[in-house]
């Protein structure tokens, strides 16, 4: 058993985090830190853990932990580690975007890994602090992987992405306020949201060049949680060609999971998979990608990067039950 600890306890990742490692068979949950709710019952924030746990909020840190998961605002994880001070095998999974972008893996001497298995699994595996994929790039990235690793992405690439209310964060905004919300669909930075960097690096690296101009549209939906993206480009190849492309690269992915038929999200909401499905309409190959956002795209993702560091089953206490009605 190894002990972890969760900094930034209150918000939606961090709960799915928490109800992943109470019920992970290799990890004693050992504090939840939490200065605003310090004292109270991790169920009195994260209703759903009512008779799962008796455990509290803390304001105390455990700095001897084997594993550390930041689940801290953009910007926080840094100013957060540079005034504490962890043991030098304590392992760092850090879930906001501070060390995700080449220029911001470097940190006090620490190296952060960009955390996308699929991607980075022996890297992974060797390092000791993890910078995680952010919930958009996630999904987007899945559907373009493989046709990076193939040298296919040299033209335009057009992604059209639709995410939950839970993906704008706990704290209640005019965006995710629910008569606001309900019954409405809207756009929001469109071409510059900041998953966009992450997406354009490991592409690049993938096909160990520049790839196409991404046009990133991303969009408010009027439901809770997940992501369905509609990504196409130009693709020299038939529909069989590419899809043994895409069955080549993830192979080695248990969490990935191809279909001829259309995905939705209700196959891959409450679980740690992706769906996609594939198809070739004249010049352009359309690929559809779906994930849960809290899940695949943060705090699952998050324990399958722990799992491979520590030298778990990569799957280990990830085998969750999606919601399919």
């Amino acid at each position: 058993m190894i002990k972890a600890g969760i900094v930034g306890g209150a918000g939606y990742t961090a709960g799915e985090l928490i109800r992943i490692l109470l019920n992970h068979p290799q990890v004693e949950l050992d504090f939840v830190y939490s200065t605003s709710n310090a004292g109270n019952k991790l169920y009195a924030v994260h209703a759903d853990l009512l008779g799962d746990t008796e455990q509290s909020f803390t304001s105390a840190i455990n700095k001897d932990v084997e594993v550390l998961f930041l689940c801290l605002g953009h910007g926080n994880s840094t100013s957060f580690l540079q005034n504490n001070t962890f043991s030098d095998r304590t392992k760092i999974i850090d879930l906001s975007n501070d060390f995700r972008l080449n220029a911001d893996m470097l940190f006090e001497g620490k190296k952060f890994i960009y955390g996308m298995p699929e991607v980075r699994r022996e890297e992974i595996k060797k390092s000791n602090f993890i910078a995680n994929p952010g919930c958009f790039a996630t999904c987007v990235q899945f559907a373009l992987l493989p046709l990076a690793k193939a040298k296919k992405l040299q033209r335009d690439i057009h992604i059209n992405a639709t995410t939950g209310a839970t993906g704008a964060g706990v704290s209640p905004s005019g965006t995710s306020h629910f008569p606001w919300r309900d019954n409405n669909f809207s756009v929001y930075k469109p071409f510059t949201h900041q998953h966009l960097g992450e997406i354009g690096e490991t592409l690049a690296e993938l096909q160990e060049a520049q790839v196409g101009e991404l046009f990133f549209i991303p969009n408010r939906g009027n439901f809770s949680r997940g992501i369905f993206a509609s990504v196409y480009t130009k693709f020299d190849g038939t529909i069989e060609e590419a899809r043994e492309i895409f069955a080549s690269f993830y192979a080695d992915a248990p969490f990935v999971h191809l279909t001829d038929a259309p995905v939705n999200m209700k196959q891959v909401v409450n679980t740690n998979k992706c769906a996609i499905s594939i198809l070739k309409h004249g010049d352009h190959l359309l690929v559809y990608s779906a994930i849960d956002n809290l899940l695949k795209g943060a705090s699952g993702q998050a324990v399958q990067n722990m799992n491979l560091m520590f030298g778990f089953a990569e799957t280990e206490g990830l085998h969750l039950k999606g919601t399919g009605f």
